[in-house]
């Protein structure tokens, strides 16, 4: 599955956010920041599913009348 680029943008934002974040934690250097960058997380969070959300193509199969789940690995 492929991510459009509006739909990687915000992934890819956000993860190298997280990956800052733990490194400040980690090496306990500019704690203020680390700071800052949890208290703005759910900011970001919610930025990022509802991108995702809006942005997202779902490429698999709709479900029959009488289907109550979408596993496309199985029969």
């Amino acid at each position: 599955m492929v991510m459009n680029r509006a739909e990687a943008m915000p992934v890819i934002a956000v993860s190298i956010i997280l990956v800052v974040y733990a490194a400040l934690i980690f090496f306990e250097t500019w704690l203020a920041i680390a700071g800052l960058i949890f208290t703005l997380s759910p900011i970001l969070v919610i930025w990022l599913v509802y991108n995702v959300i809006r942005n997202g193509k779902y490429s698999g199969r709709e479900l029959d009348e009488n289907e109550e789940w979408g596993y496309t690995d199985r029969t």
